[in-house]
């Protein structure tokens, strides 16, 4: 068994980032060449994953359009003998089956999970928050689904942190099943202080969820900010089946907020052979410029 679908929610109005997400998609502003989504979909394609849902909302038909193929621009891009990049275009349009729902009102990541059923039927799936994009030498969504396999249970990505940062994240309790990287959990606490902290493990927005999840979230009331809150399903789930929690090797960027975004746009460009010497250079431009 393996597992074959992923769901990437994108229907949020990305308002960190106004004035650009007036008419531009959060999703679709680019890290280097590249918009953030297409970093998120690489992962499910190099762990495997065959079928992508979109849980969308008005305005946002460009995200699925940029993952279909666009002959105008390859007929263009012919024409012209650019060759290389009509290649990377192609591939774009032919990575992986995409298909979306529209969210039509924004009422929490539980509900916007909910809106897969169908997509995923009784099948065990994948969810990927584009917000949090991860470098590393296995996709994380891979490094869950190897948990998966062995206990074929719901499985929650979780990355250390900072004792002091635990208020910013939900917090995992649990017990070491596996060493000191999967925890069986007992249930998750949102934003706990520190010294209410069980551990300082956080969940940044990786999961692979057994079906059961649905029943959960028809059962859980609204709860923070008014909204179905995955959370509070994925703790309920817990009490009723057991739930694993691990921790995932990789560099973790929330590109949610500006200086995520900042970040990831100089850690991805270091780190890319095509672009390594050119940021290099402006780093230290800049450093010199500025007297930093």
């Amino acid at each position: 068994m393996k597992i074959t679908k992923a769901v990437i929610p994108v229907a949020g109005k990305g308002t960190r980032f106004l004035p650009a997400t007036k008419e531009v998609s959060k999703e679709m502003i680019p890290i280097i060449n590249k918009p953030m989504i297409h970093y998120a979909v690489m992962e499910a394609v190099e762990s495997g994953i065959e079928e992508v849902l979109f849980v969308t909302s008005t305005g946002k038909q460009e995200i699925e359009n940029y993952f279909d193929r666009n002959f105008e621009l390859e007929h263009f891009l012919e024409e012209r003998g650019k060759s290389e990049m009509l290649e990377n275009v192609r591939n774009i349009g032919n990575m992986i089956e995409v298909c979306s729902v529209r969210q039509k009102e924004q009422l929490g990541l539980g509900h916007a999970i909910s809106y897969a059923e169908s997509f995923v039927g009784s099948e065990s799936f994948a969810v990927i928050l584009g917000d949090d994009l991860v470098l590393s030498e296995t996709p994380v969504t891979a490094q869950l689904e190897s948990i998966w396999k062995t206990h074929q249970k719901s499985v929650i990505g979780v990355m250390e942190v900072p004792n002091e940062d635990t208020s910013k994240y939900g917090i995992v309790d649990g017990e070491f099943v596996d060493g000191k990287k999967t925890l069986k959990m007992n249930k998750m606490i949102e934003k706990p202080l520190p010294k209410d902290a069980p551990t300082n493990l956080a969940t940044p927005g990786r999961y692979i969820l057994n079906k059961d999840i649905f029943d959960c979230l028809r059962e859980i009331p609204r709860g923070v900010g008014g909204e179905y809150q995955l959370t509070d399903a994925i703790n309920l789930l817990a009490k009723k089946d057991e739930v694993f929690a691990h921790v995932f090797d990789g560099d973790r960027f929330d590109t949610g907020s500006i200086a995520g975004y900042l970040n990831a746009t100089v850690e991805f460009a270091l780190r890319s052979n095509e672009t390594k010497e050119i940021m290099t250079e402006i780093i230290k431009d800049k450093i010199k410029r500025y007297k930093l």
